[in-house]
């Protein structure tokens, strides 16, 4: 076999390994490690001083000191902390109530909670289940449609992987060599228009078939303006000022990434401390799980760039490249065939896998067919959001069925995500027919004059 050929063998060897559910991170490594041996063996060598073992030494030191990863960690632990410090159910409530003249407001308080809260968290996992604890019996109570109601918590739970500061924007950032500041500029104008979509959706559902989303009963309403604004401004404006105060010194050049993750760490301990919900056993939790999230995706970052120059060494990289420049792609059909194969990826594939492992495979070719890797990267944030709503695999659906009743069913959730699916495809539609809602803010603020 001819070094290509071996190339190709080794990435087919690796998808159909985690098909049979092998740990990616270190499957990634052991095969790296394995075929790198082949493509720098020299005979007569000694084992220990085959150069595979100085690369993968070399990638390791590059991700552990990678400022733009050092970020990852800090806004973990900001998430992590928020999600424990007791101010979702005050946010819900507080919000359900200055929704109460609005169509559809439980539906709507439980968008506004999930795109506020999935924004200060990024963990989609995390705002998935407790908005299927909070608000989702609550929407069933309300006697709210079943499939709507479903709907509206899982597609609101995965607005936290585009709207800053998302986790998957900082990997993709240092996946591809560009600016996290400028991707986080350009996430704003799609990720708050994605979440528009979503509002005016379930306002025009309850307009048009008031029985989806039945109104309030007057005493759950009926509360005097001064409690309203209290509840606000003990719920919604502390947590509102922690994002805009990190999306704000990130956006406007007075912190970086890092800096701007520590400072809102800080932050949400003060505000777990508010709360009152500061103890050592919550401390704990959040560094452990902040540890056991951040180790994964140093792994992966280690066992995928040493796959990838392994991978790029024997060939194989250049076999996908010129079988791409072989079908005589334009820019269009280049942007709708890598993001079908995203999408796809997206059933058995978490999105930290799809970006730290096969979006590298795409990146060298955006030059050829003259792509922004920051319009590449919105494009791919707004796409992975699809595979956490999209049967079979979609994780959101089964996130909320473990906390659902159990009268909901797995297709209730599946049928109510779906036109949410189908927003994001629109999203991308609108993105890629006008690039300025991706690239004017970065370019407004980061162009010199």
């Amino acid at each position: 076999m001819t070094d290509p050929q071996v190339g190709m063998l080794m990435l087919g060897l690796f998808i159909f390994i985690i098909m049979l559910g092998f740990p990616i991170a270190f499957t990634l490594i052991a095969m790296g490690v394995g075929f790198g041996y082949y493509a720098y063996f020299t005979p007569g060598q000694d084992i220990s001083a085959n150069r595979i073992f100085t690369l993968l030494v070399q990638k390791t030191f590059e991700v552990t000191s990678n400022d733009v990863l050092t970020a990852v960690p800090l806004f973990l632990f900001m998430g992590y902390v928020v999600e424990r410090a007791n101010i979702l159910d005050r946010l819900f409530r507080s919000l359900q109530i200055a929704a109460k003249h609005v169509p559809g407001s439980l539906a709507v308080a439980t968008l506004a909670t999930c795109a506020m809260f999935a924004t200060a968290t990024g963990i989609v996992g995390a705002v998935v289940t407790l908005m299927g604890l909070l608000a989702f019996p609550a929407m069933l109570r309300a006697g709210y449609d079943v499939r709507l109601s479903a709907g509206v918590v899982c597609a609101g739970g995965c607005l936290g992987i585009l709207i800053p500061p998302s986790i998957l924007l900082i990997v993709y950032a240092a996946t591809a060599g560009i600016s996290a500041v400028k991707l986080y500029a350009a996430a704003m104008i799609p990720g708050f228009m994605l979440a528009s979509f979503y509002v005016v959706y379930v306002v025009g559902r309850a307009v048009l078939n008031p029985a989806l989303c039945p109104r309030l009963p007057p005493e759950e309403t009926n509360v005097p303006l001064g409690e309203m604004l209290r509840a606000l401004a003990t719920s919604f404006l502390p947590l509102a000022l922690l994002i805009v105060s990190v999306l704000g010194a990130i956006l406007f050049g007075l912190a970086t990434p890092s800096e701007a993750a520590g400072a809102g760490a800080l932050a949400a301990l003060i505000l777990s401390v508010a709360y009152g919900a500061f103890n050592f056993q919550m401390l704990k939790e959040s560094v452990f799980l902040t540890a056991r999230a951040t180790a994964m995706v140093c792994f992966l970052f280690i066992g995928s760039w040493t796959f990838s120059s392994v991978f790029a060494l024997l060939g194989g990289q250049g076999v996908i490249e010129r079988m791409f420049l072989a079908m005589n792609l334009s820019s269009t059909q280049f942007l709708i065939l890598t993001q079908i194969i995203i999408f796809l990826l997206g059933w058995p594939l978490e999105w930290t896998e799809i970006i730290v492992i096969f979006v590298p495979i795409f990146l060298p070719l955006l030059d050829t067919f003259k792509v922004d890797p920051i319009f590449f990267g919105i494009l791919v944030a707004l796409n992975t959001q699809t595979a956490f709503n999209t049967p079979p695999v979609a994780m959101a659906a089964f996130y909320l069925k473990g906390v659902a009743p159990p009268h909901v069913s797995l297709a209730d959730i599946f049928k109510g995500a779906l036109p949410f699916v189908f927003m994001v495809f629109l999203a991308m539609a609108l993105v890629y027919i006008f690039p300025g809602l991706a690239l004017w803010l970065p370019d407004y603020l980061y162009t010199p004059r």
